[in-house]
């Protein structure tokens, strides 16, 4: 039987690999590892600039410890989604630091660097040629909007990491790649059941989050010609059906459907058996595969500037009632505004009340009791820099003073910093939510190989 054996360590990298777990882990003898390191869950602002979220040490330390493990085993190492965002940059970034690892440890090999980064008169022509289709809750764009993003990438599928992988590469680190692509990609390659492949990859892509106990330990993936068998790495923890089966809702609207470039996962018939205290095994998905390729395009880009100021109040009075305090200091603010010269079209501003409904926004149920302090945080967003500052400057004294009833002395709230207005730079914007038809699934994708000896 045709079987791939995968070692995801961690569900990030970065994250800190559990050195001990990663040791079981190659004691299983996988055929592969393979790390995704990307994700959209921080924000635009790492696309817009191009950027990691994670420290360069902990990158550096997670990818030492799986190119050892890969290099010294002789298997592959696939790493997705290279610096958070996938930006050319960023692939390159993390070839950087493989190099030196290979340096530090002797080893001599090929690495491939996958780019998908995209330019925007390329998507332009896809424009034209009616090849770019909006996902549920996408924004509206126009021709224009490719050229406005400062980064595009497109989100690949397994055959990149195929490719490179038929083309010799021991190490293949890719831009921005479905999470599910960068652990599918070999079982697919060596002729396991696809619908498992991909099943598979999704239950396990967060590492043992598919576990009873995560803790960042890792976990590890069998595929087979018929299913796949699910475990984490170290012995207090367990895969079962249920936590099995949980992952799939896991940023997926649809727990028995999850689509992919190539086809969607359909699992309403999968069965889940625990095949020993530690396993779960999972048959009888299936793969529809899809009549056209796409690859979803994220893009992002600079919306305006802001500064932030933070107050602390205790009043009881303020505390008896926030809402109508905002109300009140929001109708003051915008007066003194308009006689500073400004106008409602040059900025925004909100408050979000933390220890109040600052997470859970919307009314307050009733019959909450009053905090004991909130904490006040005020936003203004502007076109420049400048004016986010100086609309700021016009709510500093009013952060600090203005009182719950204007019948009563003043009270005194507590600024934590001085200067009170930060300065918080530029804000950002997911402008891209879309998939692009595309002829060849490596036709959006780029290849350098480095071999280093």
């Amino acid at each position: 039987m045709k079987t791939c054996k995968v070692l995801m360590p961690i569900g990030g990298l970065g994250a800190g690999i559990n050195a001990e777990a990663f040791a079981i882990g190659m004691e299983m003898k996988p055929d592969i590892i393979a790390i995704d390191a990307g994700s959209t869950d921080s924000g635009p602002a790492y696309l817009a600039n191009g950027m990691g979220k994670v420290s360069r040490g902990m990158v550096k330390s997670d990818l030492a410890i799986s190119v050892k493990g890969a290099m010294t085993a002789g298997i592959p190492l696939f790493v997705g989604s290279c610096g958070t965002c996938g930006t050319d940059v960023m692939v390159d970034y993390c070839a950087d630091l493989v190099i030196e690892i290979f340096k530090e440890n002797g080893f001599s090999g090929r690495i491939a660097k996958v780019y998908s980064q995209q330019k925007p008169e390329v998507l332009e022509k896809k424009w034209d040629e009616g090849k770019i289709h909006a996902l549920e809750g996408a924004p509206e764009i126009t021709r224009q909007t490719f050229s406005e993003c400062n980064n595009i990438v497109a989100v690949i599928g397994a055959e990149p990491f195929i490719e490179a992988y038929k083309n010799g590469a021991n190490i293949v680190l890719t831009g921005r790649a479905t999470d599910t692509a960068i652990i599918a990609a070999l079982p697919v390659y060596l002729g396991c059941n696809v619908a498992a492949a991909w099943h598979g990859a999704k239950t396990v892509e967060c590492g043992a989050q598919c576990a009873d106990k995560a803790d960042g330990m890792g976990v590890f993936l069998t595929v087979d010609e018929k299913g796949f068998a699910v475990r984490p790495l170290l012995p207090d923890a367990h895969c079962t059906p249920f936590t099995t089966a949980a992952h799939l809702l896991y940023e997926n609207a649809d727990p028995m459907r999850l689509v992919e470039p190539s086809g969607t996962i359909v699992a309403d018939e999968a069965v889940y058996t625990q095949i020993d205290e530690y396993t779960t095994y999972v048959a009888g998905t299936k793969f529809e595969h899809a009549k056209q390729y796409t690859n979803k395009l994220e893009g992002a880009s600079i919306t305006g500037y802001q500064n932030i100021s933070l107050v602390g109040v205790a009043n009881r009075d303020v505390l008896a009632d926030p809402e109508r305090w905002v109300r009140n200091f929001s109708a003051h603010a915008d007066k003194q505004l308009k006689k500073a010269g400004f106008s409602p079209d040059e900025y925004s501003y909100n408050f979000k009340l933390y220890g109040y409904n600052a997470v859970i926004e919307g009314p307050v149920p009733e019959g909450t009791p009053p905090p004991r302090e909130i904490g006040v945080l005020l936003t203004v967003t502007a076109k420049t820099q400048e004016t986010a500052t100086q609309v700021a400057k016009v709510f500093n004294p009013l952060l600090l003073h203005f009182p719950p009833h204007f019948n009563m002395d003043l009270p005194s709230y507590a600024f934590p910093f001085s200067p009170v207005d930060c300065p918080r730079g530029a804000t950002y914007e997911f402008k891209l939510f879309h998939v692009v038809d595309v002829d060849d699934p490596l036709e959006l994708v780029r290849f350098e190989y480095l071999d280093i000896k």
